[in-house]
């Protein structure tokens, strides 16, 4: 398996492969363009030059020879100028004159002979230019030049090749040039490389450490230990900082399922446990003759009413689980949320006046339509105002409202009665929660027609929040306009 770290140091390094073969293609482009192909044209130039000035010379009747000091005297300024040999030989190559501006000697030069080839190329193509020794002649190979010295005849008007010209320059420079460029490129090309190693190393260090860290917590996760965080990410402010904070957050919310699982397991046990203990014991007083037969009754009436208390603790927890199916689907129908309202209100109209309360609504004149599922909003308004019944302290007013702003219709249940401290208000609709003893004592309830009406609005997408203050609780919760 090819690590991250692998994956970006061989791209890291191709990239800089590539970089600099790019780099050094264009910089030995250029310095061809400007220092090779410049001292090519200049010495062809200056071979012309002496080549033409050399046959006008010979012409013209001013010097007759080639070895009149006047005229090597120019051509020797020429070669110091340019700083290359300039060598002057017959058509058959015996070399008459040479002028070096070089340091190069030129005693062995004339009494040697330019090769026969070289010469034939001359005249067949009028120029040459190459890289030669001529044959020995010269040390080392050198970049030469050569022009035919072209002569007017004045007795038949034709033209005649009187020798050739070869300017001849040391390539010694160009080589320590390019030797110098090399090991310029290949020095920095090395520290840039090992640069970037280290700066590749070090970057993928800090990227791979935050996610071997979550791999490992994950793992721990596998094996129970849900209190496995990503630590040292906290001051990041780059990608992997939000990825560290966003798993650390999911690790809070798995903890914390894994909690409300176990006190969901507890409560579910104990819920369970005390009417089961509570029928088996009055069966088993009235089997054995423990409870008189005077008692009897009384011992029926309080199994039959924990009977009734474990069965809507199974169905209250067949609803959720029918809720919180993955193949549950909310249905979406058009219907009037007053009417659903309203319609509640009168069927729990016997424990509103059980228990002497009053009703205050505040309700539009006309329907109103929203999108949802209506047996499950009806759920939702009985599980919210049967609660409020229940916590209402006798003699105060419930409160029912309905408030339609822009694409929501916001639907409110109020009650008077003891308020829920801060701290409270954040768990009320979680599983078998119960606030604090003085709303829960002598109570009937489960603890789940909340979290029941929470799961309802999350699957209808919708939001539901509470508020109490000064005694007055109300939940509020939001559905689409149709």
């Amino acid at each position: 398996m090819k690590s991250i770290y692998k994956r970006q140091f061989a791209m890291m390094a191709g990239v800089l492969l590539l970089a600099f073969t790019l780099l050094g293609g264009a910089f030995a482009a250029l310095s061809y363009q400007y220092t090779i192909q410049d001292k090519k044209e200049s010495m062809e130039r200056n071979a012309s030059y002496v080549a033409s000035f050399t046959g006008t010379y010979l012409a013209s009747g001013i010097g007759s020879s080639i070895q009149e000091p006047a005229y090597q005297l120019y051509v020797a300024s020429l070669a110091n100028i340019s700083g290359s040999t300039v060598i002057l030989a017959e058509n058959n190559g015996e070399i008459v004159y040479a002028a070096s501006g070089s340091g190069m000697g030129t005693n062995s030069l004339l009494s040697g002979t330019v090769p026969a080839e070289l010469m034939n190329r001359i005249a067949g193509e009028g120029s040459y230019a190459g890289i030669t020794g001529l044959g020995g002649l010269l040390s080392d190979k050198c970049y030469v030049a050569a022009r035919p010295i072209v002569q007017n005849s004045f007795i038949s008007g034709q033209t005649y090749q009187r020798g050739v010209v070869l300017v001849a320059s040391d390539t010694s420079s160009l080589i320590r040039m390019w030797r110098d460029f090399a090991s310029i490129f290949l020095l920095s090309a090395g520290v840039v490389f090992l640069l970037s190693a280290l700066a590749s190393s070090v970057t993928s260090l800090r990227q791979t450490k935050p996610l071997k860290d979550m791999a490992e917590a994950a793992r721990k996760f596998g094996k129970g230990e849900f209190d496995a965080r990503v630590e040292g990410c906290e001051n990041r402010k780059d990608e992997m900082g939000e990825l560290a904070e966003a798993f650390n957050a999911m690790a809070e919310s798995l903890a914390e399922d894994e909690a409300q699982r176990s006190e969901f397991i507890a409560n579910v046990s104990h819920e369970l446990k005390t009417p089961m203990t509570t029928i088996a014991g009055f069966a088993d007083g009235i089997l054995d003759g423990t409870i008189p037969p005077e008692k009897e009754v009384e011992a029926l009436k309080t199994i039959s009413s924990e009977t009734r208390r474990l069965s809507r603790l199974v169905r209250r927890m067949l609803d959720l689980s029918r809720l919180q199916s993955s193949e549950n689907v909310t249905a979406q129908e058009r219907f009037d949320v007053s009417e659903v309202l309203i319609r509640v209100l009168v069927s729990l109209e016997g424990k509103i006046n059980g228990r002497g309360l009053d009703v205050e609504t505040q309700l539009p004149d006309g329907p109103v339509m929203v999108w949802g599922d209506p047996d499950a909003i009806t759920q939702v308004c009985y599980n919210l105002l049967d609660n409020a019944i229940k916590f209402a302290r006798p003699g105060t007013a419930l409160g029912l409202g309905i408030q339609v702003k822009g694409e929501k219709a916001y639907v409110s249940v109020r009650d008077q009665g003891d308020t829920i401290p801060p701290e409270e208000l954040g768990k009320v609709f979680d599983r078998f929660h119960k606030t604090d003893h003085s709303r829960s004592e002598d109570r009937d309830g489960v603890g789940l027609g909340l979290y029941i009406v929470k799961t309802i609005m999350n699957n209808h997408k919708e939001d539901i929040t509470v508020t109490s203050e000064n005694g007055v609780t109300e939940f509020t919760f939001t559905l689409t306009i149709a």
